[in-house]
């Protein structure tokens, strides 16, 4: 289980990477009053610097889950288990009609449940993709807009 939630949580972590680095490449920046390659240079470290500390957030760094992953709850139900299960009962109540009645009636049972248990936790898996993913953004959308009021305050059109 630790196994899984390791490559989880770096499958997530990918994911949201790529997505600072499109965002990344897509800022354009020219320099509006004619500064030097030297100048922007410069200009971009210090604005990297005080965009990060402004915001909490440092493009650079890889992505970190900000919650662990939602626990995987050991199986419950089963088609083996529901079928033990209804063969004990139906051979109690009816004898061995009954018990083949009831295997087969606990086999579903079980499978039902089983399959509803793994529906419920790709649903939660889901959910805490999707958070983790909007709030690496909403962080990224912060540093964006600390850069941009820098460097624009250096006179340089952002884009």
């Amino acid at each position: 289980m630790m196994l899984k939630c390791a490559s989880t949580i770096t499958g997530v972590m990918l994911m949201l990477f790529g997505t600072a680095g499109w965002a990344q490449s897509e800022m354009v920046i020219y320099p509006t009053k004619n500064q030097t390659k030297e100048q922007q240079d410069k200009d971009n470290f210090e604005c990297y610097g005080w965009a990060k500390q402004q915001s909490g957030f440092d493009p650079m760094a890889p992505p970190t889950a900000s919650a662990p992953p939602p626990q995987q709850q050991a199986p419950k139900g089963g088609v083996g288990r529901g079928a033990l299960r209804g063969a004990a009962v139906g051979g109690i109540v009816d004898g061995s009609d009954g018990a083949k009645t009831g295997a087969a009636a606990g086999a579903v049972v079980g499978g039902v449940r089983r399959r509803d248990q793994r529906r419920q936790q790709q649903v939660e898996q889901q959910q805490w993709e999707q958070q983790q993913a909007a709030q690496y953004q909403g962080n990224r959308d912060s540093y964006n807009r600390a850069y941009t009021a820098c460097m624009d305050g250096r006179g340089y059109s952002v884009r």
